[in-house]
C-alpha cells in the first residue's frame, strides 16, 4: 500500500474511528453517536479495504436510506481517490434494478409500479367520509407489509403493536388484502412488493443469488437502526451463508418504529450476526458541549456522547403568546443572525408536524426571510425534470446517452454569450432549475452505476421507489422542515418550534415505547445544531379554527435545567441508584425488618389525596394510576424535576407524562 495513501486515508482519524476503519472484522457493526464522523469512516474504510487489497471496490454495495446520502457517499469516494466507486442506493432502487434486470434476461413483461396508494386505496372504501382515512390505510398497509404481515395476521399484529388504525383492525385487514387482490388483478407493485419480490427470486433462484453475491461481494449498510423485518430480510439474502457485511447505526437516532422501523437489529447485531466485531465512536464533532448536553439530557443515562468542540452560547428557551408571536420572534432572530459569516443557509427552524411547517413558513416569507419548505414536491415531479425525462424518452435514449445529452445541453448553455443565437432551452434557465437538472443527472448516473443497462422509464421508477426525498431549492435560504425530515442534516443555528405538551412528545404517544421514541426524535432535532440552539414554545396555538391554550413540553424541564449546567444525567443516575435503595428498604430483606412508612409524611397524604381524586374522574381503581409503595418512593425521594421523577421506582416515561407536573407541584408544595 502507497503511503501516502495510506495516509490520506487516516488523516485526521481518532482512535475510535481509525480502529472501526482498519478493523479486519469481515463482519462489523460500528455504533455511531450523532457529530461522530459516521459517514468518514464508512467511506475511510471502504478506500482502506481497497487500498489494501481487502475489498474490490468494484464489488462493493451501499445502501442507504436517501439518494442524497448515496450520492454523498459516491463524493467522497472519489475525493479518496477510488476511480471505480461503490454501488450505491436504497433497498429498494438496488431491488428494482435486480428486478428488472431479471424479468429482461426472461422476457417478462415487468408490472406497473403503483407509486401513488391514497387514491388507488380510496377506491376500496368508497364510503369513507374522513378525507384522512385512505392515507391512514395506506400507513398500515405500509406498517404491517414492512414487518412482513399478512391481512390475515393484521388484526391481531395491529392490538399487539398497540396501533390506532381508522378502522376496526378486521376492516383494515379487509381492505389490505382487497388492496393485494386489485394490484395482482392488474399487474401492479407497490414499493414494498419490490422488497418481497427481490427476496423471493433470490430465495428461490440459486443461480440469481450467487450472481448478485458475486457481483456484491461487499456490502456496507448506513443507518442500520432505521431497517425494517422486510429490509432484514432481504439483506440476509444479499449477504447469504458467507456475509462480508459492515453496519453502521445509532440506536439514539431510531425514530422510524411507527413506520415498521425495528432497531433491535443494530441493538442485538452480534446475535444475528455471531462472532460480529463492534466498534463505538463516541467523540461529537458538530455540536458544542452545551447544546450536546442539553441533548443528552433528553435520554435515559447512557452512554454520552464527548464533545470535542469549544465552549459556546447558552441555548434558549422562550415563550410566546402565541403561534404568531412565535413566529415572529424566530424571523425577528433569524434576520439579526444572518450575517456575511452565518448565511441564510446556515440556519433552520425544526418542528414536530407538517401542519406547522406551512404555518411557519408563510410566516417567515411574510417577514422576508428567504425559506426552503422542504415538503414542496418530489425531484422527479418537477416541471424541468419531466420535460427532461419526457425528451429522453422521445429521442429513444439510453438512460446513460440521455443523460450525457442533457449535460452536453447544460454545457453548451453555460459557454453561450449575449452574441449567441441559442436554440438550447436550458440556456437562460434560472439558477433553482439548473441546479435541479444537475441533481437529476447525478441520480441518473448514481443509478447507471448500479444497473448500467438502465432505461430511462426504469429510472424513473426506481427513484420513484426510493425515499420521500424532496426537491431542495437552491439559494441562500432557511430550510423549514420536521424532526423527521432533519435526521442526517445539521446547520449552524436552528430554531426548535413548538416544544409544547401533545407535541413534544406527540400527543398520540401513549406507550413507553412510543414516548421513547418521541424523545429520541426530540434528541434528534436537537443535535442538528451546532453552534446555536434556540427552543420555543407558544401558550397558545390555532389547530384549524380552533384556539387552544398550551403547555410547556415536560422536556423544558430538563432541557433547560442541562441549559443551566445542571448534570442532568447524573442527577438521573442518582435518582435510580436511590430509588433502588429505597425499593430495598420496602422490601424484607434476607428475612430482616422491613422499612417504616411514614403514613403521616405530608407529601405522601398530598399524593394520596390527589390520586384519589383522579381515580374518581377516571373510574377506575386508586391502584392504577399509582400504587402506594410508588407514591412512598415519590415522598422519600421528593423529585424536583423530570429527571428526578423518571428515577423513582414505578414512574416510567407515560406515567411521567401523564401525571408529572401535578405531582412535581404536590411535592413542591408539600415540602
Amino acid at each position: 500500500m502507497d503511503d501516502a495513501a495510506y495516509a490520506q486515508i487516516l488523516a485526521g482519524l481518532n482512535e475510535e474511528q481509525r480502529a472501526a476503519v482498519t478493523s479486519d472484522a469481515k463482519v462489523l457493526v460500528i455504533r455511531a453517536g450523532a457529530g461522530s464522523g459516521k459517514t468518514r469512516v464508512l467511506t475511510r474504510r471502504i478506500a482502506y479495504g481497497a487500498a489494501t487489497d481487502s475489498l474490490d471496490a468494484r464489488r462493493v454495495l451501499a445502501l442507504t436510506f436517501t439518494r442524497k446520502a448515496a450520492g454523498e457517499l459516491n463524493h467522497r469516494l472519489r475525493q479518496l481517490g477510488l476511480r471505480q466507486s461503490a454501488a450505491a442506493g436504497t433497498f429498494h432502487a438496488i431491488a428494482l434494478a435486480q428486478l428488472r434486470q431479471r424479468w429482461e434476461q426472461r422476457g417478462e413483461t415487468a408490472p406497473t409500479l403503483l407509486d401513488r396508494k391514497v387514491g388507488f386505496v380510496a377506491r376500496l372504501v368508497p364510503r369513507a367520509n374522513d378525507r384522512t382515512t385512505p392515507f391512514d390505510l395506506v400507513t398500515e398497509i405500509e406498517w404491517a407489509k414492512a414487518r412482513r404481515i399478512l391481512p390475515e395476521q393484521y388484526a391481531e399484529a395491529a392490538r399487539i403493536a398497540d396501533r390506532k388504525p381508522p378502522f376496526e383492525p378486521e376492516r383494515v385487514a379487509r381492505i389490505y388484502e382487497d388492496y393485494e387482490a386489485a394490484k395482482a388483478k392488474r399487474n401492479l407493485i407497490d414499493f414494498d412488493d419490490i422488497l418481497i419480490l427481490c427476496g423471493r427470486q433470490l430465495q428461490r433462484d440459486r443461480n440469481a443469488a450467487e450472481a448478485f453475491r458475486w457481483s456484491f461481494r461487499h456490502i456496507f449498510v448506513d443507518e442500520f437502526q432505521d431497517v425494517n423485518p422486510l429490509q432484514f430480510a432481504l439483506l440476509k439474502m444479499f449477504v447469504g451463508p458467507d456475509p462480508d457485511l459492515c453496519v453502521v447505526g445509532d440506536a439514539r437516532q431510531a425514530i422510524y418504529a411507527w413506520n415498521g422501523a425495528d432497531s433491535s437489529y443494530l441493538d442485538g447485531f452480534t446475535s444475528h450476526f455471531p462472532g460480529a466485531g463492534e466498534v463505538a465512536l463516541h467523540q461529537n464533532y458538530r455540536s458544542t458541549p452545551e447544546i450536546l448536553r442539553c441533548a443528552s439530557a433528553v435520554l435515559p443515562a447512557q452512554d454520552a456522547l464527548t464533545p470535542t468542540r469549544p465552549s459556546g452560547s447558552t441555548p434558549s428557551i422562550s415563550s410566546h403568546l402565541d403561534d404568531r408571536a412565535e413566529a415572529r420572534a424566530i424571523a425577528r432572530s433569524l434576520r439579526n443572525a444572518h450575517t456575511s459569516k452565518t448565511r441564510w443557509r446556515d440556519m433552520a427552524v425544526l418542528v414536530r408536524t407538517n401542519a406547522q411547517v406551512a404555518l411557519l413558513a408563510d410566516a417567515l416569507a411574510d417577514a422576508d426571510v428567504p425559506i426552503n419548505a422542504r415538503g414542496d414536491g418530489k425531484l422527479i415531479d418537477r416541471p424541468e425534470v419531466l420535460d427532461a425525462i419526457d425528451q429522453m424518452e422521445r429521442l429513444g435514449l439510453p438512460l446513460d446517452a440521455g443523460l450525457d445529452d442533457l449535460a452536453h445541453r447544460l454545457a453548451v448553455a453555460d459557454d453561450a454569450t449575449d452574441e449567441t443565437d441559442s436554440t438550447a432551452d436550458e440556456s437562460n434557465l434560472p439558477s433553482e432549475r439548473r441546479s435541479v437538472l444537475e441533481a437529476f443527472i447525478r441520480l441518473g448516473r448514481d443509478h447507471v452505476a448500479i444497473d448500467p443497462t438502465s432505461s430511462v422509464r426504469s429510472f424513473v421508477d426506481a427513484v420513484k421507489a426510493g425515499s420521500n426525498e424532496t426537491a431542495v431549492a437552491s439559494g441562500d435560504r432557511v430550510d423549514v422542515t420536521t424532526f423527521h425530515a432533519a435526521k442526517g442534516l445539521e446547520w449552524e443555528v436552528v430554531h426548535v418550534a413548538g416544544m409544547e405538551r401533545g407535541l413534544s412528545p406527540i400527543g398520540h404517544a401513549k406507550t413507553d415505547d412510543a414516548i421513547a421514541e418521541e424523545h429520541r426524535l426530540i434528541y434528534v432535532a436537537l443535535t442538528r445544531a451546532r453552534r446555536d440552539l434556540h427552543v420555543h414554545w407558544a401558550q397558545e396555538r390555532r389547530f384549524g379554527d380552533r384556539q387552544s391554550k398550551r403547555n410547556p413540553s415536560p422536556l423544558l424541564d430538563v432541557i433547560g435545567a442541562a441549559a443551566r449546567g445542571v448534570d442532568v444525567r447524573g442527577a438521573r443516575s442518582r435518582s435510580a441508584k436511590n430509588a433502588a435503595s429505597v425499593r430495598k428498604g420496602l422490601q424484607a430483606t434476607n428475612g430482616g425488618p422491613r422499612l417504616k412508612r411514614d403514613e403521616s409524611d405530608p407529601v405522601f397524604q398530598a399524593l394520596k389525596k390527589w390520586r384519589l381524586s383522579v381515580a374518581k374522574a377516571n373510574d377506575v381503581p386508586a391502584f392504577v394510576i399509582f400504587n402506594d409503595k410508588t407514591l412512598h418512593a415519590i415522598a422519600s425521594e421528593r423529585p424536583t424535576n423530570e429527571a428526578s421523577l423518571l428515577g423513582v421506582s414505578g414512574i416510567g416515561p407515560t406515567k411521567a407524562a401523564q401525571y408529572g407536573e401535578e405531582v412535581l407541584r404536590l411535592v413542591a408544595e408539600s415540602t
